[in-house]
């Protein structure tokens, strides 16, 4: 085996796994094309050794590839605050380089990495708005599933690989619909500035819209075409409520074809949700009436 085809070692800790060691595994395998092997151990002796160490061994230098947030005052923090563990050092380091682009990388460390460092960090980012015991479900909480139980063998070497893959593989989908976001949020913007009437906004594909057009105070619907039909949704109020800045009519909800052409007088409309956010027509005419109506309602 010649020194470019030799196998990285990777080393980060034993025992238990989480979310933070897991995506800092899938990282530095992307990078490297999978080309990794992956030690988990504590023993200085090996750690030393490594070409790159995660999440254990006190360390962080990144021109030795040395990314642990164990070590007294911790491994730096964000400028929000949220400090870094192993997740996210091994990303400031290699995103971009993975991504293709330091602009989809951080767009990523915002709605992805850093969650998970706030979380192995013990930073709580959100808070319940009920008494009800049921919580938000979370990446950590897949990941953690996959640990053995009190009654089974205590290997956790063996799910610990098949959930770096699981990870490796979200990685790599969320960098490409990072990507398309991202031009779509340049087709978005010129379809907002080009409307005439900024309260409908109409778009040639699906794209990613929600975010874009929240940062605007009048679009009030967004049309585009869906599965051969036209949708119109409404534009929350905020990014992460389900409040529309305003709701199809009451009257419209859960009604379908004939019924809620009857009510609308939109000879082809096809369906408006119970939630009285999303309403669909068989032609961008039809969808575009309904819009107008709604916003008249």
């Amino acid at each position: 085996m010649s020194f470019f085809t030799k196998k990285k070692i990777l080393v980060t800790h034993d025992s238990t796994f989480h979310a933070d060691d897991v995506f800092a595994t899938a990282t530095l395998s992307l990078l490297l094309d999978g080309n990794i092997k992956v030690i988990r151990t504590r023993d200085p002796k090996i750690i030393a050794s490594a070409d790159y160490v995660y999440d254990v061994g006190g360390e962080y230098n990144l021109y030795k590839n040395r990314f642990d947030h164990h070590q007294k005052g911790g491994a730096g923090k964000r400028e929000n605050g949220i400090p870094y563990a192993a997740f996210g050092l091994v990303w400031k380091s290699y995103g971009a380089a993975i991504c293709g682009s330091q602009e989809v990388a951080d767009k990523l460390d915002e709605d992805l990495v850093q969650s998970i460092d706030a979380d192995d960090n013990g930073i709580d980012l959100y808070t319940l708005k009920t008494t009800s015991k049921v919580r938000p479900f979370v990446v950590q909480s897949f990941l953690e599933s996959f640990r053995p139980s009190w009654n089974e063998k205590q290997d956790y070497d063996t799910p610990f690989l098949k959930v770096v893959d699981m990870a490796e593989a979200y990685l790599r989908r969320v960098i490409i619909r990072t990507r398309d976001s991202m031009v779509a949020k340049t087709i978005v913007e010129k379809a907002y500035t080009d409307a005439i009437d900024k309260h409908i906004i109409i778009l040639d594909g699906g794209y990613s819209w929600q975010k874009v057009l929240q940062a605007y105070s009048e679009p009030l619907y967004v049309i585009f075409p869906k599965s051969g039909k036209w949708s119109v949704v409404c534009v929350r109020k905020e990014e992460n409520s389900f409040d529309n800045r305003k709701s199809f009519p009451e009257g419209w909800a859960g009604l379908m074809n004939d019924e809620l052409a009857k009510v609308t007088g939109v000879p082809d409309a096809v369906f408006c949700h119970n939630g009285r956010f999303l309403a669909v027509a068989k032609s961008k005419e039809g969808a575009l009436k309904l819009a107008e109506i709604a916003l008249l309602a």
